[in-house]
């Protein structure tokens, strides 16, 4: 099934701001919560809440609910769709950077490095 751009949109719109990077990052190492998450930022409570909601909508996080403790929680998934989207222009830059390579050794007069080809 392919992936919704509406999705893409949602997932890029939340990864453009520093802040939710930051927010993002601060999760890969575990649950946190809204307290902790703000911590590092200079900014009231109500503006890392509507940045959580960002996150939220965009799939990226999930809130829980534990007593009185609310964590927050990394949703990787989006991030995957993300990477498999972005995977095609990698291997286009990648093959770019390796005719360049060639140039450059013949530029020099080396020979041309052997490539290995890779397994599908």
């Amino acid at each position: 099934m392919p992936l919704s751009t509406d999705a893409l949109s949602a997932t890029f719109s939340a990864l453009a701001d520093p802040t939710r990077r930051a927010i993002l990052s601060r999760l890969a190492i575990g649950e946190a919560s809204v307290t902790e998450l703000a911590q590092p930022f200079a900014m009231s409570m109500p503006a890392i809440s509507k940045h959580l909601k960002v996150l939220e909508h965009a799939g990226l996080i999930a809130r829980g609910r534990d007593a009185q403790w609310r964590p927050c929680r990394l949703e990787a998934g989006p991030l995957r769709d993300i990477a498999n989207w972005v995977e095609p222009y990698r291997r286009y830059w990648e093959a770019r950077f390796d005719r360049l390579d060639d140039y450059l050794r013949v530029a020099q007069g080396k020979p041309k490095r052997k490539r290995k080809r890779k397994s599908k």
